[in-house]
């Protein structure tokens, strides 16, 4: 594990969890207390879920020089921030610790693999490896090779996250924040637009997703969702039916930019929201719902 961040230190408590031995390196003051602190506040969470039987918390080593961590290692997360002159100097220094049969997946979400790859020598065993925060609770991951990353590769990665309780999506296609993260930056462009035009709060925004399509979202995606919408016509008649309103309402969408204005209104927005309740207050509330999700859906077979 390399970077052991917010990302870094989930992916760590998952890899525990799954019965591997974790070898670290993060340079950051204080981040070995950091991880363990973070491993041992996500265990009880990972034990509910059933997926840390093979696990032992305490197999973590830590090491100053990312070659150290690297040596000997079947696979390799790294999950350092996203400048590319951080991950490039990175990958010259772990290439040549690394064996013949070792994969490094990279965490990042809006840098692309060839953007990274040129940190390489040879990139045949590195590849996206990108999953949604935090990785210990959220199953997907982005993966991509590309005409540089050997035969096989991507295969091989994504049997390691299955072994670790992922779902893994693959992306065909170079694009800047890949998948999942172009789908919720649409979404939040339109929320954002819809407070810059009066339309609705902040916090009632939020509640218009938590509480209407986010539950049809956490059964099934939008396509199957609207596929079954339609009843026994199917898609062919959604489209036809609904065809003309989507096409008013793509129309009408709006495009708003992240200026200062617009960066205030929101956080006064989700200040109010919160009301009063800190980031740690947030987030555990977060993962008790997930959490409660995860659980309550893990005997339903999915089509």
């Amino acid at each position: 594990m390399i970077g052991a961040g917010v990302i870094g230190a989930s992916w760590t408590a998952l890899f525990l969890a799954a019965g591997y031995r974790v070898a670290v390196h993060d340079p950051a003051p204080g981040a070995e207390r950091s991880l363990r602190d973070y491993v041992a506040q996500a265990w009880p969470t990972l034990e509910r879920l059933g997926i840390a039987d093979r696990g032992d918390p305490a197999a973590i080593t830590f090491h100053a020089d990312p070659a150290d961590a690297v040596a000997g290692a079947s696979f390799v997360q790294e999950s350092v921030p996203e400048r590319i002159a951080i991950k490039r100097d990175l990958y010259a220094r772990i290439e040549g610790a690394l064996g013949p049969d070792t994969i490094v997946a990279s965490s990042a979400s809006g840098l692309t693999l060839s953007e990274m790859q040129g940190g390489w020598r040879d990139p045949a065993r590195f590849v996206l490896g990108h999953p949604f925060n935090p990785p210990h609770l959220i199953p997907l991951v982005e993966v991509m090779g590309n005409e540089r990353t050997a035969a096989g590769v991507v295969d091989a990665a994504e049997t390691v996250y299955a072994d670790l309780g992922k779902v893994t999506i693959r992306v065909h296609r170079e694009v800047p924040g890949h998948v999942a993260n172009r789908l919720q930056a649409a979404l939040w462009r339109e929320a954002i637009h819809l407070v810059n035009e009066g339309v609705a709060s902040v916090a009632d925004i939020d509640k218009a997703v938590w509480a209407g399509p986010g539950l049809r979202w956490a059964a099934m995606g939008p396509t199957m969702l609207f596929h079954l919408a339609a009843g026994a016509g199917g898609m062919e008649a959604f489209c036809a039916r609904y065809g003309d309103s989507f096409h008013r309402w793509w129309d009408d969408l709006g495009t708003p930019r992240l200026d200062p204005q617009t960066a205030q209104a929101i956080a006064a927005g989700v200040s109010k929201e919160a009301d009063g309740a800190s980031q740690a207050e947030l987030a555990k509330t977060r993962d008790a719902l997930i959490l409660a999700m995860l659980t309550a859906t893990q005997k339903i077979e999915r089509p």
